[in-house]
Formats: C-alpha cells, sequence, structure tokens
C-alpha cells in the first residue's frame, strides 16, 4: 500500500470512530506504529488530523454520531432499568469509579441518595452533581474531548491508578464468553487503571452488547464481579457467564419501550 492511500484509508477510518489509538490504526493499514507516526506528522501538518498522546483525533468530524447526547438516545428505557438496578447495589456512602458511558450516567442519576463519593472521568456525571450538597465528586485529569465529555491520556490514566475504591460501574462496546472489549483504545488503558483500582466491578450492559466483540480487548471474564443487563439479553450467553460465577441481574423492560 502506497502512503498517499495509507493516510486516506487512515482519515477515513478516523471519521468514522473519531478518535482512535496507534495500534489500532496500525492494524487498520497493516503496518508498524511508527509508520503510522509519519503518516500522522504528515495528516496533522495538512489540518486534517491532530495527534494525542497514544493515538489521534480527527479534527472536524462529519456528524454528532459519536457525541454523548447523540448515543444516550439509543436503548434509552434499557438504559434506565439498568441505571436503577445497578443504583441498589450501591451501599451508602461507598466510594464509586464512573466511567463514560451513557449507561453509566444513567446509574449516577439514581445515586444521589447514596451520598457516594464519586471518581469520574466523565464530564456529564461530573456536571450532574455540580450543584449537589450530597456528593464528593473527584475527576481526574487529562484532555478535555468535549464533544465525548470525556478526559483522556496519561494524566487521566494516572489519577486512577492512584486511586482506590468500592466500586467501579463500568460500560463498554461488547461482551462474548472471550471477555470484554471496547472499540477505542484510547479509552482502554484508563478503564483498565479503573478495574485495578476498584475491589467490585460491575459492567452495565444492554442486550445489544451481548456476542459483540470490538477491536480492543479490555478485560476476561475474571476481572468481572456483577453484570447489570436487560430481559433481552441472549439466555445461552447469559447462562455461560453465570457458569463462569459472574452475578447477572436481568432488569425488566415493558415490550412497549424496548429500544427508546
Amino acid at each position: 500500500m502506497q502512503a498517499e492511500e495509507r493516510q486516506q484509508r487512515i482519515e477515513q477510518y478516523l471519521q468514522k470512530v473519531e478518535f482512535a489509538s496507534l495500534d489500532e490504526l496500525a492494524q487498520q493499514v497493516s503496518v508498524s506504529a511508527s509508520t503510522v507516526r509519519r503518516d500522522l506528522t504528515l495528516l496533522e501538518n495538512a489540518g486534517t488530523i491532530r495527534r494525542t498522546h497514544g493515538g489521534a483525533r480527527i479534527v472536524t468530524p462529519p456528524s454528532d454520531e459519536f457525541t454523548f447526547s447523540a448515543r444516550d438516545t439509543h436503548q434509552v428505557a434499557e438504559k434506565e432499568a439498568i441505571g436503577r438496578a445497578c443504583a441498589e447495589l450501591i451501599q451508602p456512602n461507598q466510594s464509586v469509579i464512573m466511567d463514560v458511558g451513557t449507561t453509566v450516567f444513567h446509574v449516577a442519576r439514581y445515586l444521589e441518595s447514596k451520598k457516594p463519593q464519586i471518581i469520574t472521568n466523565s464530564l456529564p456525571v461530573a456536571n450532574l452533581f455540580a450543584s449537589s450538597s450530597l456528593v464528593e465528586v473527584v475527576v481526574s485529569g487529562g484532555v478535555i474531548y468535549p464533544r465525548l465529555g470525556v478526559l483522556m491520556g496519561p494524566l487521566a490514566v494516572e489519577a486512577f491508578s492512584k486511586m482506590h475504591a468500592d466500586v467501579a460501574v463500568m460500560s463498554s462496546s461488547g461482551i462474548t464468553q472471550e471477555g470484554i472489549t471496547n472499540s477505542h483504545g484510547l479509552l482502554i488503558e484508563i478503564q483498565r487503571a479503573m478495574i485495578k483500582a476498584a475491589q467490585r466491578v460491575i459492567f452495565c450492559l444492554d442486550h445489544t452488547k451481548f456476542g459483540r466483540q470490538s477491536m480492543s480487548p479490555l478485560c476476561g471474564l475474571e476481572e468481572i464481579d456483577t453484570i447489570v443487563t436487560d430481559n433481552r439479553a441472549p439466555s445461552d450467553l447469559v447462562q455461560a457467564l453465570r457458569a463462569r460465577d459472574i452475578e447477572v441481574i436481568e432488569t425488566q423492560v415493558e415490550r412497549g419501550d424496548e429500544g427508546k
């Protein structure tokens, strides 16, 4: 593949996913990370992308598909049901790590009465409690991606690496019997630090995430304590997860409300 074609593919991929790690981009064009770095330098000089620590992002995304508000319009009824069920698992005054998933945001909406300490890199979660006198919020450092509502980069990883929490409430792009995956490599290192920092790890995953496998492996099933999902999750995978000693909580979603 010639350099011009390779750079075009890199730009097209970033237009699709908005941001990506060096490893993701290298896999997309089947070259080394050092070659991708040179390509990114040329693309950045052309003004189409911007380099970040460990990857790159597109300068002008084509749509709002990946914004927090757009993602939060998918499976709303399921997210609400999962949010309520997961919040019931949190004990008063616990320290809770919360990632940037929209389903996790729905968990946060039901936590104020528990008076938790929230530790997060999610701007929507932090803003939710900005005026609350009942919730203490610790926000990680990092580079702000305002459209996505997220703090990323080495400062965010470092922050969670130094934390200790009772619970981590997490999200992902997919789960199979091989484990949990996510679609963006730049989030993986932060999420791994979150998992290591927590005594209990809870994943909130609606039924559309079951059986899906994204590019970047996040963790094995042995690192998960609990999964909260909805009643449309495939029974065979649910049973397989329970056979691995994972607690699976299935919430009930009214048929007329599914997918709203």
